[in-house]
């Protein structure tokens, strides 16, 4: 069930509020799921059952998606500054230094946060930053039409089209390697989210000059990427084991940018395995 948690972060004109949505379940050491620009948490919601069989699961909306507030107006939607809210976050929940899994931009703060020390290991799930000029542009100008095409049909129009495969594949194709198989109603959920989303502008913006450049030493580090990824591709996979040497480098067959739909038991066993190689908290 869907909460909030409300906690101070740092602003350039002082201290101010920032509240985020959250799903908790299961039990033992934190792991905080981080979902990708105009998704929300649900997008986890194929692998959160079996990953709190064995860890305290936490999946966050984003500040600015889903049901979680838009961050207050003096503060950015830069990398550095939503990973110390998402930090600010957990202290605020109790937890210190999680297993962070993230999918595309929540990827991108996984390793953010593995590097500047929040986190215990990371998952990263085709994580953004590792991508030429012309990448970007591409990524970019894919998810403006896709926020266009959200924020342009009506609501009853949307849900005839979530009715058929074909339907299905023309929202959410560019996310998915199979994009008919998904459920409608998880379709018109994340058409909605996305046309939502207060973030959605500035976090692009913010993006636009992000180059994720710097290793992530000391921590279990995976970087999975869908072999049907077609916003982000996977050749982008081999840069960010240059960048992120002791990383390890895993493909998911058949899956695409958002795999924990395509296949849940493979992304959830990279999950697991990346977080068992962690060494275990000193409480």
């Amino acid at each position: 069930m869907t909460a909030t948690v409300s906690f101070t972060i740092d602003s350039p004109l002082g201290p101010r509020t920032a509240t985020v949505a959250y799903e908790r379940k299961g039990a033992g050491e934190p792991l905080l799921l981080l979902h990708g620009i105009g998704h929300h948490l649900q997008a986890w919601h194929p692998v959160t059952d079996v990953l709190a069989g064995q860890y305290d699961v936490i999946a966050v909306d984003l500040p600015g998606f889903g049901a979680s507030q838009p961050l207050p107006a003096s503060v950015p939607y830069d990398l550095a500054t939503v990973a110390e809210a998402l930090g600010a976050l957990c202290a605020a929940l109790g937890v210190d230094r999680p297993h962070v899994a993230g999918n595309s931009l929540g990827g991108l703060l996984a390793l953010e946060m593995g590097r500047t020390g929040l986190a215990r290991s990371v998952t990263a799930l085709s994580p953004a930053g590792f991508w030429t000029e012309g990448e970007r542009r591409y990524a970019f100008a894919t998810l403006r039409a896709m926020r266009a095409g959200a924020r342009a049909l009506p609501r009853p129009a949307l849900e005839r089209l979530s009715r058929s495969a074909a339907g299905r594949a023309a929202l959410t194709g560019s996310i998915y390697a199979a994009p008919g198989r998904r459920a409608p109603e998880a379709v018109v959920a994340e058409t909605l989210a996305l046309r939502g989303a207060t973030g959605f502008e500035q976090t692009l913006a913010a993006g636009g000059s992000v180059r994720f450049t710097e290793d992530v030493p000391g921590l279990p580090v995976t970087i999975a990427w869908g072999s049907h990824d077609r916003l982000l591709l996977r050749r982008q996979g081999v840069r960010a084991k240059h960048t992120v040497p002791g990383a390890r480098l895993v493909r998911l067959p058949g899956c695409g940018h958002v795999p924990m739909h395509d296949d849940p038991a493979l992304v959830s066993r990279v999950v697991l395995d990346t977080a068992r190689r962690a060494t275990p908290a000193v409480i």
